[in-house]
C-alpha cells in the first residue's frame, strides 16, 4: 500500500514536472517570436526559467512533504560525504549568487575570466558562457570559440570587466619621427588626427567617467586626446594617448595610423618616419691568409 502510493505520488509529480518545463519552452518560444530586442529577449527566457525551477522544485517539495523529516536526517547524516564529494558544485552555484549580487558582471558585458577573454552570453546556474576573443585572432576580435567558465572562478582568480561602470578603455599610438623632421609640425597633425578619429569617444566618456567617479575614489584623469614627445638615441618618439570604445580599439587604431600617413605622405619630407629595420643589401668578399702555427691570421678587403 505504501509503495503504491509512493508510485502515484511519483507518477504525479513526474506529470506536472513535465507540463511545467512543456509551458515554460513555449512560452520561451513565444517571447523569442514577439521581443525584438535580444537582450530583454534573453532576460524574458531566463525569467522563465528559473520560475519553472522554483515550480518544480515546490513540486517535488509538496509530493513528499509528508516524508521531509526523515529525509532531512538522512541528509544531515550524508551531509560532510555529499559537500565534500560536490565542493565544486557548491562553489559554482555560490560564485552564480556572487555574480547576480555582487554586479561583478552581466551579459553583454566584455571580462576576462582566468585568462580568458570575451564576450558574457550566458549566465547560468553552474557556469558562464562566454563568446572568446583574441587569442590567435588578433584585436579584440570574436575568434569563433564559446568557451564555459565555472562560475567559482569569481572566488579564485580576478575579474576584469572592460564595460561594467566605464564602458571605454585608453589606449596609445607610438609614432617614431627622424631627427631634422618638423616635430612641432608633426605634433600638431597628430593631434589633428587625434581629434578627427577620437574627438567623439571623448565626448561620450565625459559622463560615464562622472559616474564612476562619483561611484569610486578616482582622481579626476584626462579624458581629452593627448600627444607626448620623448627624445631617445635614435628617433624623436610620439606617443598619442586617448580614450577609446572598448569594442572598437582596433578599428580605431588602423583610422589614426591611416590618417596619420597619410598626412605624412602630404608633409612634402617635413615629416619622415624613422625605422630600426636594417636591410643588409651586399656583403664585401674577404681573402682570409691563414699564417703558421706561431704566425697570425691575416684578412684582406677585396672590393
Amino acid at each position: 500500500m505504501i509503495g503504491e502510493r509512493w508510485f502515484v505520488q511519483l507518477a504525479t509529480a513526474v506529470i506536472v514536472i513535465a507540463v511545467i518545463v512543456a509551458i515554460a519552452r513555449l512560452l520561451q518560444r513565444g517571447v523569442s517570436r514577439r521581443l525584438e530586442s535580444g537582450a530583454t529577449a534573453y532576460r524574458v527566457r531566463k525569467f522563465i526559467s528559473f520560475t519553472a525551477f522554483l515550480a518544480a522544485i515546490l513540486v517535488l517539495l509538496s509530493a513528499y512533504s509528508d516524508r521531509l523529516a526523515g529525509l532531512t536526517v538522512a541528509l544531515g547524516v550524508a551531509g560532510a560525504g555529499i559537500a565534500f564529494a560536490l565542493q565544486e558544485v557548491i562553489a559554482s552555484v555560490a560564485g552564480w549568487v556572487a555574480v547576480a549580487f555582487g554586479r561583478f558582471y552581466s551579459t553583454g558585458d566584455r571580462v576576462q575570466l582566468g585568462g580568458i577573454k570575451g564576450d558574457v552570453i550566458d549566465i547560468g546556474v553552474l557556469r558562464t558562457t562566454l563568446m572568446e576573443v583574441g587569442q590567435w585572432v588578433d584585436g579584440d576580435l570574436y575568434n569563433g570559440r564559446i568557451v564555459r567558465v565555472a562560475n567559482s572562478f569569481v572566488f579564485k582568480e580576478p575579474v576584469f570587466n572592460y564595460s561594467a561602470d566605464y564602458p571605454f578603455l585608453w589606449d596609445e599610438i607610438k609614432v617614431p619621427i627622424r631627427y631634422g623632421s618638423d616635430w612641432q609640425y608633426a605634433t600638431s597633425v597628430l593631434e589633428q588626427v587625434l581629434e578627427d578619429v577620437c574627438g567623439d569617444f571623448a565626448r561620450r566618456s565625459e559622463a560615464a567617467w562622472s559616474h564612476a567617479r562619483e561611484r569610486y575614489a578616482l582622481e579626476d584623469a584626462r579624458i581629452k586626446p593627448l600627444v607626448t614627445m620623448v627624445a631617445n638615441d635614435n628617433w624623436i618618439e610620439l606617443t598619442a594617448r586617448y580614450v577609446v570604445d572598448y569594442r572598437q580599439r582596433r578599428v580605431t587604431k588602423d583610422k589614426l595610423f591611416r590618417q596619420f600617413l597619410t598626412a605624412v605622405d602630404d608633409s612634402k619630407d617635413r615629416i619622415r618616419m624613422a625605422s630600426a629595420t636594417f636591410e643588409v643589401v651586399n656583403l664585401p668578399r674577404l681573402n682570409l691568409k691563414m699564417g703558421d702555427v706561431t704566425g697570425s691570421a691575416e684578412s684582406h678587403y677585396v672590393p
